[in-house]
Parts: structure tokens; sequence; C-alpha cells
């Protein structure tokens, strides 16, 4: 999605959704001994026990945030953020890493593996997000994270089972975890789109407020609010298939998957840029028309998280309606048409 950025290693740019380019990120290194009081690097000397910042990268930029990356005398290496805009886009991020993160923590047998289709998830660990720390004159919020070098999409059958994965552990919140509520522990943003994730006992309820109707009001569209009204009547039934012996649980979800924020770290699976919320597994493939995904991604992801047949084509429909939604909301365009074509097809089949 537009206006975010991956985590380490130039790249050529990217076609997103909507005609939009990432931008082309030079690589402008320097070695440094002693850092100007008041930068990234001096703080992250002082505050980060990794030793001397020796070697400062810049990773060029987006229209609101520069990147970089920090090497240090343990070895370790940071991808940073900077931004002069607020805290809020950096934290939202940071929670959602972490969340993820904690998800892909490799317990069992397969930690020790180095067949990457039995790995998880390779997700870089926060160090550092939301407003920038006090004395810090580098913007007015950064993010600080492990740097990850990342490589082309991997074997889709081994990405699968690693996103099944995250989508089946056990969710980092209390509010998830304990209490089986949706929604996140802040609200982020979906692209430059702001996504609000109010804790919510339903999913049915959290999806069709939080994100349907959401949308729906930012687009200030009668005819798209008329329709897409009569759409959120009728979802319901959609869900109908999903019981007390069969329900909904709340995964963490990375938000915007698409084929933009999915790569490989040393041959395992990664993905980055996340909107993540807790919500139903199968609203992930909500950017499946973007993403790729063939065959045998979906055939290894459903072996390991089973697939609930009944209604899942109008549920499909309907989690890709929010992405369609949101491009327009973003982009304007031919996504007003599509939206349009979606809802009619739910309301058609729901008929």
């Amino acid at each position: 999605m537009a206006g975010r950025a991956s985590l380490g290693g130039a790249s050529a740019p990217r076609s997103l959704p909507g005609g939009v380019s990432r931008p082309r990120r030079s690589a402008r290194a320097f070695a440094s001994g002693a850092h100007a009081p008041g930068s990234i690097a001096d703080w992250v000397e002082r505050e980060l026990d990794f030793g001397d910042v020796s070697r400062v990268s810049s990773q060029g930029g987006s229209a609101w945030a520069s990147f970089s990356t920090l090497e240090t005398t343990s070895g370790k290496r940071l991808f940073v953020k900077t931004s002069r805009s607020g805290p809020e886009m950096f934290a939202g991020e940071g929670a959602g890493l972490r969340a993820m993160h904690a998800a892909c923590v490799v317990e069992d047998e397969d930690s020790s593996s180095s067949d990457s289709s039995s790995s998880t998830m390779v997700i870089p660990e926060v160090h550092f997000a939301g407003a920038t720390p006090e004395g810090c004159r580098d913007g007015n919020s950064c993010i600080v994270m492990d740097h990850l070098d990342f490589g082309a999409r991997g074997d889709q059958a081994a990405f699968g089972r690693a996103l099944a994965r995250m989508h089946l552990a056990a969710p980092l919140a209390p509010e998830a975890r304990d209490e089986g509520k949706f929604g996140f522990v802040v609200n982020n943003t979906c692209g430059d789109t702001p996504q609000p994730n109010e804790w919510c006992d339903d999913w049915v309820d959290f999806y069709l407020n939080r994100r349907i109707r959401h949308q729906l009001r930012l687009a200030r569209d009668g005819a798209l609010s008329d329709l897409g009204e009569r759409v959120c009547e009728m979802a319901p039934r959609w869900f109908e298939p999903f019981d007390a012996s069969n329900p909904i649980r709340p995964s963490i979800l990375h938000g915007d998957l698409w084929s933009g924020n999915i790569g490989t770290v040393d041959g395992r699976p990664s993905v980055f840029d996340p909107a993540t919320y807790y919500g139903h597994n199968e609203a992930e493939f909500g950017m499946s028309w973007c993403a790729g995904f063939s065959d045998a991604f979906y055939d290894a992801y459903h072996e390991t998280f089973p697939k609930t047949e009944e209604r899942f084509e109008e549920r499909r429909l309907l989690y890709r309606l929010y992405h369609y939604l949101n491009h327009y909301n973003l982009f304007g365009g031919g996504y007003k048409r599509q939206c349009v074509e979606i809802m009619k097809t739910l309301l058609s089949e729901g008929a």
C-alpha cells in the first residue's frame, strides 16, 4: 500500500494497486565515529544495548518518511524510519510487528529445522516506535527495528503453511487471547486511511462497523452507501456456518497482504508493512486480487487451517469489498465500479 516501505535492502520501484509506484530508494552510506547530538544514531548508542553505531546508510524515503540502516559494533543492523508526521502511523506499525513477531516465535521441533517448508514467518523485532525520543531532533516520530535483507517471494506452499501457523497462534493481546475480542491495541492505518480497531465482542459487528461502514462514510457517496447498507443487512447470513462448535476466533492478521508486502529472509517466508488487527482468518485474503496466491499456497494454508466451505465465496467477496472501498477512497478512478460490482454480486447471491 502507498506510503510505506520494506525493511532493508534497496530495490527498484514496485507498482502499487491504483497505479502508484513505490519510490526508488537510493543507498548512501557513510562511516561515523561520532554522531551529532540529537541524531537517531546518537540515541541508539545511548539507549540500546548494541554498541556504537559504526555506519549509517541512507535508504532514501517516501513522501512522508526517511529510511536508513544503522550498523553497530555488536554486529546488529537496524532499520530506521523517521518522519515529520505524528507518531500514530509508526506506533501502529510497531504494535502490529510486535504482535506478529510474538505469534511467529518458533516453539516446537521445527525451530531447529533448516527446511523453509516447515518454518514460521520471519518478522523483524521492533526496538522503538512512536514519538521521537526526547532530545532527538530527527523528525517528530520514528521506528527502529531489526534490519532484514528481503529476497523475492519464495515457495508458495511454505508461505501458506507459515501464514496459517501465524493465524493459529495464541494472540499476544489479552483482550483477544483471553476474552475472544476482535480489534487491536491501537488504531492504525491501511495505506494512508485511518483504520479503527476498538475492541468488539462480535466479529460480524466489528467487520461491518469498523471496516465496511467506516469506508462507506469516508467515501461520502450516496449510491455506494445505499448499496453498502443493503450488503451489511444481508451479511450476517453468510456467517451462519459459524457457531459454538465452529467459532470464529481472533487471529493476528497482517491486514494488507498483497504481493508488495511479501518476501523471504534467508529463504524463509516474511511479510512487512502491516495494517494489523485481530480478526477472522479469512479476512486476510481480502487483498488476494493483487497478491498472486497460487493453488499451492491455498492448499498448504487450508491443510494447516481448515476451510469452512459453506458461504465461503460470499465471505471472500465481502472481505475484498473493504480493500476495494479503501482503494476507491485512496485512488478514486475505476475502483468505484469494482465496488459496485462486488456489492451487486453479493446482493444477487444473497437474494
